[in-house]
Parts: structure tokens; C-alpha cells; sequence
């Protein structure tokens, strides 16, 4: 998902006159809190102890010691996505960094503005395959906006600061920092602020203006736009700008997996969420618009199903800060590159005017998408084993706790229950693996979340195969006082490869049973797991039992809850759109696909 410029990365004080002398681990641990670092989330080895020991005692710093790297990077994601800034790892060389490389590449994937700092063995044992050696550099650079090899003390606050100058402005992303032991140890004059040259890197933020006016008179032509909202929208901070623009032109407007929140659920032009297991009226709102304004949005196949079918008869508006998407999947007939919350407001006011000599009228196209709505409301089918209906969990965990909590799912049917079933009315307040589909994101994610947002109930979603991943940093919370919710929706499987076992292989079920949940013999036994962690831990089977848990866990906050949801294993996301064909084929349940306008 294309995304857009974060705030600019806070400007230390000008240099003193005469600089210190620091290590390099000291330096390291300077520069973060001259950058406005407050927490970082770590595990310490060999290669990075010397940046351990100032660390100790840096007071503006907090430190938390995860249980795993994958830990300390998805929890800098969760940090990052729930506050807009940016979010800081630390690991080892070898394995210690190479642990943090599933989490960088779901940042990549997803605009995340994320630092990795990794230790390096001695400059002079570097290409010897010396012990717990790995060119974490080499291995990063297809998956960060840029990776750098630190082998001076001197080079120390530089690197740094241009890594946070890189990771927050242009289109977010994840940078890695390597810094050898020695250039860790040795010593140098500590120069605050560093001159930071970053030739070539200048990210466009101001759209050309006879862009932004043909992007106008087409949207006031249009008798079928639909504003096709991505993530970009909740990286630039610009839902006050969308939702003012929106409602000035009174177009449709969708938003994607990685856009949930960036405009109100609640809001009479929001068709809901696109693509494979999207509404009804938004996937059919995108396959038959004639004009599709896409906002940081990058066109995605999980939006798309088979691009050469997506809308066939539309025009593309496409607004996006890295140039490198625009016309990727699909050829845009105005290209704009810009920061989205800036175009928006130009874009606003450039709409005003078309409409003074234009004059929109997209009545019969409301008329259509309302009666979408009225045959397919979004909702599910009631389970016939008697077990949970996960879809009944999830929303009233989200009607519990309402539109300030902040919810951070797994991957998989779960994800996909809560990105629909969960009313998200802020920004901010709904994180996952979109690009990259992480197994093992929740917890950390969610555990990062609350660190950022400490006054926020913040509530993990997982599945029983996605918290098997990480499920270990429920110590980490426990003994920092991190108290996160966690639901598991244990469908004893795992699920989402289940429904597609069921569906298109004749429902031969090869290796997707967990033996975790009803009638099982439960291996682990959550309750048991979650209180060998410190949590509060309790185990629901029965719909009656639904909202009391979810009470308790709301009004428990000196400890993370484990709530074990025992559900149907049955149970499948709907509507659907089966991979590879166009958009037009959404089944709304099983069997059941709707009519559709076959004639433009």
C-alpha cells in the first residue's frame, strides 16, 4: 500500500561549541534522544552490547527487553502504525538481526516508519564468517528504503539521523542501521546536529497544478466516481482532508484493508471495505465506476482480482507520493504525485470550481449502490455445530469497547472478520499485515500499540495458528506492565486455509488442523499457556458467556488478558472473490452471487 509523508522528524538543538568525546554505543544512545526517541523494544547479544551498557542508563530512553527479535520488530510496527511515529528495534548480529527480517519486510510492505540498529561483528572480521557474522545490509536492502554499514564512531549520529529523516518523510518505510562492534567501541567527537546528505532522495510532496485540475473537471464529469481510499490515506494524517473533500464532491467512497478508519464506518457515503472478502457494494461500486480516484492506493490483486477485468470502463485519477506506483498495475489517465494530504486540499478546491461550470449529477448512481446495500448487508450465517460464531465475538468486542480502542489483528478468517465486523471510526485504530500477511503480527503489534498509546485499550485479534508464533511476548507485557487484550477466535485450525480446502480442493483438510480448540485435546491449553505468562486467562464456549469476558478483560488492567474464544470451525469469511477472476464473480455467502450490471 502506497502510503504518504509523515511528519517531518523532529529538529534537534544547533551544535555546541565544543563537541564530547563518545563511544559509538554511546552515541548511538545520544542520538536517539536528541531525535525524540522515548522507547525502543530490543534483545541484546554479543555484537550490540556496548550499546547496552549506555542504554542502562539512559533515563529519557525506556528499554524493552522482548522475548524474540520478530518481537521487538512488530512491536516497532505497532508503535509506529497506532501513533504515527516512528518506531525503533534493536538486535544482534547473525541471528539476532536476521530474526528481525519477517518484521521489516511486513514494514516495507506497509509503509511502516520502523529504524532497525542491528550489531556487526569487528570491521576486521567481517567477510570471514566469523561467529553470529550475517550481511544483514545485503540480506535488507530488497526490503527497507535503504540499509547502511556504520564502521566509524564518527559516523554514528549521521547514520542515525538520516535513517529516522528517511523512515518518516516520503512514502514511510523501514531503514536498518548496522553498526560494527568496534565503530561501537571507539571513540570520537559527538557532532549534534550531523550534516545529513541524502543525494537524490527529495520526495515529491506538491502536485503539479494542471494535474490536480484535470483530476477535477473528470471527477465533476463522472457519472459513477468512486474515491478508492488505501493506507496512504492514514500514513499522510489526512482524514480531516478526505473527509472534507468527500463530502464535497458526495462521491462513494471505499476503503481498503490497510484504510480502515481513515473515513468514519458510520458516514452515508462509505460503501465499506473492496476487494477479495470486501462488501458487496464497494467491490461492485469499483467494477462498474466509470471514474476510480485512487488516494494512496496502490492497485492492489487482493483489490483488483484479475486486474486485465478490474473496471473496465473506468478512468484513473491516481494520487500517490511514490511516483513508482503510479500506473504500476493500472495505467492512470492523470497521474498526480504528491503528499496526499496536501493534493487533497488543492484538489478540494480545484473540485469547487469545476463544479461551478460543470454540474455533477450522480443520483442514478446512489440509486444503484442503495439498493446494493439494501440486498447485501454486510452480516453471517448463524453456526449449526452450536460453537461461537467468530463474527459475533469480534463485533462485540468492537461494540464493547467502541471506536477509541484500538484493535490489531493476525492473519487470516480473523483478519478479515474484524476489518468488517469491527466499526472503525478514527484512523490509527486498526493495525495488520496487509502486504505481506504476517502470521505472528498481533501480539507484538498490539503489545507496540500499547506502549505508544498508553491511555488507549488496545485489544489483539488473533487466530490460535497466528498466536502460536509470538504468543511469547505475553511475558514481555506482563513484566513491563504492558496490558494488552488478547482474543484468540480458536477455530482449532487454521482457518483461512481451511475455507479454501473447502471450497477448491473438495474439502481434503491436509495439515490445517491445530488440535487446539472443541473436542480436542488441546494442545496447548491457552488458559493454561496465558496464566503460565502472568495474564488473566479465561476460556469461553458459550454465547451468553460472550460479553462478560469481554467485560472483565475491559475492566482488567493490571495485566494482559488471554481470552480463549472457543468458536466454529465452520465458519467462513464472506462475501468472497475467488482468486484470479474479476471482481464481477463476489459470491455474498456460498452459491449465492449477486446480479450485476453486464451492459456499459
Amino acid at each position: 500500500m502506497p502510503a504518504e509523508s509523515a511528519p517531518a522528524v523532529p529538529r534537534p538543538p544547533a551544535r555546541t561549541a565544543s563537541a564530547p568525546v563518545l563511544t559509538g554505543a554511546e552515541a548511538v544512545v545520544r542520538s536517539l534522544e536528541l531525535l525524540g526517541v522515548t522507547d525502543v523494544f530490543g534483545l541484546p547479544g554479543g555484537a550490540i552490547l556496548p550499546v547496552y551498557d549506555p542504554l542502562m542508563d539512559a533515563s529519557a530512553v525506556r528499554h524493552i527487553l522482548v522475548r524474540h527479535e520478530q518481537g521487538a520488530g512488530h512491536a516497532a510496527e505497532g508503535y509506529a502504525a497506532a501513533s504515527g511515529k516512528i518506531g525503533v528495534a534493536i538486535a544482534t548480529s547473525g541471528p539476532g538481526a536476521t530474526n528481525l527480517v519477517t518484521a521489516i519486510a511486513d514494514a516495507y510492505m506497509d509503509s511502516v516508519p520502523i529504524v532497525a540498529i542491528t550489531g556487526q561483528v569487528f570491521s576486521h572480521l567481517m567477510g570471514t564468517d566469523a561467529f553470529q557474522e550475517a550481511d544483514i545490509v545485503g540480506i535488507t536492502m530488497p526490503i527497507t528504503k535503504h540499509s547502511m554499514l556504520v564502521k566509524r564512531p564518527e559516523d554514528v549520529p549521521g547514520a542515525l539521523a538520516a535513517a529516522f529523516e528517511i523512515a518518516g518523510t516520503g512514502r514511510p518505510g523501514p531503514v536498518l542501521v548496522d553498526i560494527t562492534k568496534d565503530a561501537q567501541q571507539d571513540s570520537a567527537p559527538f557532532v549534534w546536529p550531523p550534516v545529513v546528505e541524502l543525494p537524490g532522495y527529495r520526495p515529491v510532496t506538491k502536485a503539479h497544478g494542471k494535474q490536480i485540475q484535470a483530476a477535477a473537471q473528470l471527477i465533476a464529469e463522472a457519472s459513477k466516481p468512486v474515491l478508492y481510499v488505501g493506507g496512504g490515506a492514514i500514513r499522510a494524517r489526512a482524514a480531516a482532508e478526505l473527509r472534507i473533500f468527500a463530502e464535497a464532491t458526495g462521491a462513494p467512497l471505499v476503503t481498503t484493508l490497510m484504510a480502515r478508519g481513515a473515513f468514519p464506518d458510520s458516514h452515508p457515503q462509505h460503501l465499506g471495505m473492496p476487494g477479495m472478502h470486501g462488501t458487496v457494494p464497494a467491490v461492485l461500486a469499483l467494477q462498474e465506476s466509470d471514474l476510480i480516484v485512487a488516494l494512496g492506493a496502490r492497485f492492489d490483486d487482493r483489490v483488483t482480482g484479475n486486474a486485465a477485468l478490474f473496471a473496465p470502463n473506468a478512468k484513473i485519477v491516481h494520487v500517490d507520493i511514490d511516483p513508482a506506483e503510479i500506473s504500476k498495475i493500472r495505467a492512470a489517465d492523470v497521474p498526480i504525485v504528491g503528499d496526499l494530504r496536501d493534493v487533497l486540499v488543492d484538489l478540494d478546491s480545484a473540485y469547487r470550481a469545476a463544479v461551478q461550470r460543470t454540474k455533477p449529477d450522480i443520483s442514478d448512481w446512489w440509486s444503484y449502490l442503495d439498493g446494493l446495500r439494501d440486498e447485501f448487508p454486510l452480516g453471517y450465517a448463524p453456526t449449526s455445530d452450536g460453537l461461537l460464531s467468530p463474527q459475533h465475538v469480534i463485533q462485540r468486542i468492537g461494540e464493547l469497547t467502541g471506536p477509541e480502542g484500538v484493535y490489531a489483528a493476525g492473519v487470516g478468517q480473523h483478519q478479515m472478520w474484524a476489518a468488517q465486523f469491527i466499526q472503525y471510526e478514527r484512523p490509527n485504530s486498526w493495525l495488520n499485515s496487509g502486504g505481506a500477511g504476517t502470521m505472528g503480527y498481533s501480539v507484538p503489534a498490539a503489545m507496540g500499540a500499547k506502549v505508544a498509546e498508553p491511555d488507549r485499550v488496545v485489544w489483539a485479534i488473533d487466530g490460535d495458528g497466528c498466536f502460536q508464533m509470538t504468543n511469547q511476548e505475553l511475558a514481555t507485557c506482563a513484566i513491563n506492565g504492558i496490558p494488552i487484550k488478547v482474543a484468540i477466535i480458536n477455530n482449532s485450525s487454521l482457518g483461512m486455509v481451511r475455507q479454501w480446502q473447502t471450497l477448491f480442493y473438495d474439502g481434503r483438510y491436509s495439515n490445517t488442523d491445530l488440535n487446539t480448540g472443541h473436542d480436542t485435546v488441546r494442545i496447548p491449553d491457552f488458559v493454561t499457556l496465558a496464566e503460565a505468562y502472568g495474564c488473566l486467562a479465561l476460556r469461553v464456549e458459550k454465547e451468553e458467556d460472550v460479553d462478560a469476558a469481554i467485560q472483565k478483560a475491559l475492566e482488567t488492567n493490571d495485566r494482559p488478558v488471554v481470552i480463549d474464544f472457543v468458536v466454529s470451525a465452520d465458519a467462513m469469511v464472506w462475501p468472497m472473490v475467488p482468486q484470479g477472476v474479476s471482481n464481477s464473480y463476489v459470491q455474498y455467502a456460498r452459491d449465492h452471487a449477486p446480479a450485476f450490471d453486464q451492459e456499459d
